[in-house]
């Protein structure tokens, strides 16, 4: 659970959040991310740091360039998790239809007396 509370923080930024979606279209460098992102380089290599950290992103080394991608392996971990919560509320929400379509029917009946 570390690992997803991690990837959560990480995504509560909205810059990471962009630069997560940036990432999902193609990789990019630090370099086309300050560009897109109109930030410091250093503002940006301490968002990639804790996106890595968090398992989302992975950098290599491609001769002077140091390109960043998703890892959609951590990111499906994400949204396995929320996928999970949302059949709960889902059950919920109908079970809560039920009961209204209950107390509904009950209500006619009284009237009908």
């Amino acid at each position: 659970m570390s690992r997803l509370n991690q990837a959560f923080a990480a995504l509560a930024d909205p810059t990471r959040r962009g630069i997560v979606v940036h990432l999902a279209r193609r990789e990019a460098t630090v370099s086309d991310l300050v560009g897109h992102f109109s930030l410091t380089q250093p503002t940006i290599s301490s968002h990639l740091k804790v996106l890595e950290s968090a398992g989302l992103i992975s950098r290599s080394r491609l001769a002077q360039s140091r390109p960043c991608k998703l890892e959609r392996e951590q990111l499906k971990a994400v949204t396995d998790w929320l996928e999970e919560v949302q059949e709960i509320w889902e059950g919920n929400y109908k079970r809560l239809d039920a009961l209204l379509a209950e107390l509904k029917q009950a209500q006619k009946e009284e009237r009908k007396k």
